[in-house]
């Protein structure tokens, strides 16, 4: 999400799909097990999404040279950064509304006035949920350019053993903030990746291993489509599982630019936590 505020560029971290991952389709429900069987508790949900192709051809610096001497150049795609945010809303078992976690920058300016008439008593934006069972890295407000490099744009860490007892279902989700008019079928590429990772919650050092992965972007049901729910994890009989949703909506209210993510979240809390 683009703002007045300082920008920061998230923290990107290297995945390879391995052979053994899931690559989930809408609907499909997993549990949460490593390869040996033992329960997954501590992961990271990572999206990673490439930046707009405007169709037009433009010469790109590749070396200045010295003096104008021996500068470098070839001709390649113009591409204008795209914004998306990778958020989540947590719910206790009758639905309500228990935390959320989305980005900061969306406190500063109206963002939050408008909030708080769509939806009364919704939390500002925090890298940290409540219960510090999860942390957002900071926003990425351009996705890749010059292709796939392969590496996560925003992440949020997960540690279910810290998660508040009574949250029972964690949903994330996708907005496009910026730029306005654009839909998820003229993303170039967006992917989620549920991983194993090595290190803290704030620094991760390595990725271990990717247990699932959910593409998202250029499907046909996705025209007119700025707002994507992924997914969510869900407590059943003491475990902690994951289901693949996979809807999409047009959630723009002619105040904000483009999607509104308090109305994604009203969406969620009206439909999908019963």
């Amino acid at each position: 999400m683009a703002g007045d505020l300082t920008i920061h560029q998230a923290v990107k971290i290297n995945l390879k799909l391995n052979d053994m991952a899931i690559r989930l389709e809408k609907g499909q429900r997993i549990n949460l097990e490593k390869s040996t069987g033992a329960r997954l508790s501590r992961f990271m949900v990572g999206c990673n999404w490439g930046a707009l192709k405007t169709g037009r051809k433009i010469e790109i610096v590749d070396n200045e040279g010295f003096l104008g001497f021996g500068r470098k150049t070839h001709w390649g795609d113009e591409e204008i950064d795209l914004d998306i945010d990778l958020s989540c809303v947590m719910v206790d078992s009758n639905g309500n509304l228990v935390d959320t976690l989305y980005s900061p920058l969306y406190n500063g300016r109206i963002y939050p006035n408008i909030f708080s008439k769509i939806l009364p008593g919704l939390p500002l934006g925090s890298d940290w949920s409540k219960d510090k069972s999860m942390y957002h890295t900071p926003d990425d407000t351009e996705g890749d350019k010059g292709g796939d490099d392969g590496l996560d744009n925003e992440i949020i860490t997960v540690d279910l053993l810290r998660v508040n007892p009574v949250i029972d279902q964690i949903f994330f989700f996708l907005d496009i903030f910026d730029p306005a008019g654009i839909d998820f079928n003229k993303v170039p590429y967006a992917a989620i990746r549920m991983c194993e990772y090595e290190g803290t919650q704030t620094d991760i050092k390595r990725v271990t291993n990717v247990f699932a992965s959910y593409d998202v972007a250029k499907e046909p049901q996705f025209v007119g489509k700025n707002a994507l729910l992924l997914g969510k994890l869900y407590r059943h009989n003491g475990d902690w599982k994951f289901a693949a949703i996979g809807d999409a909506f047009n959630h723009s209210d002619g105040i904000m630019r483009n999607s509104n993510l308090c109305l994604t979240i009203k969406k969620i809390l009206d439909s999908y936590t019963k």
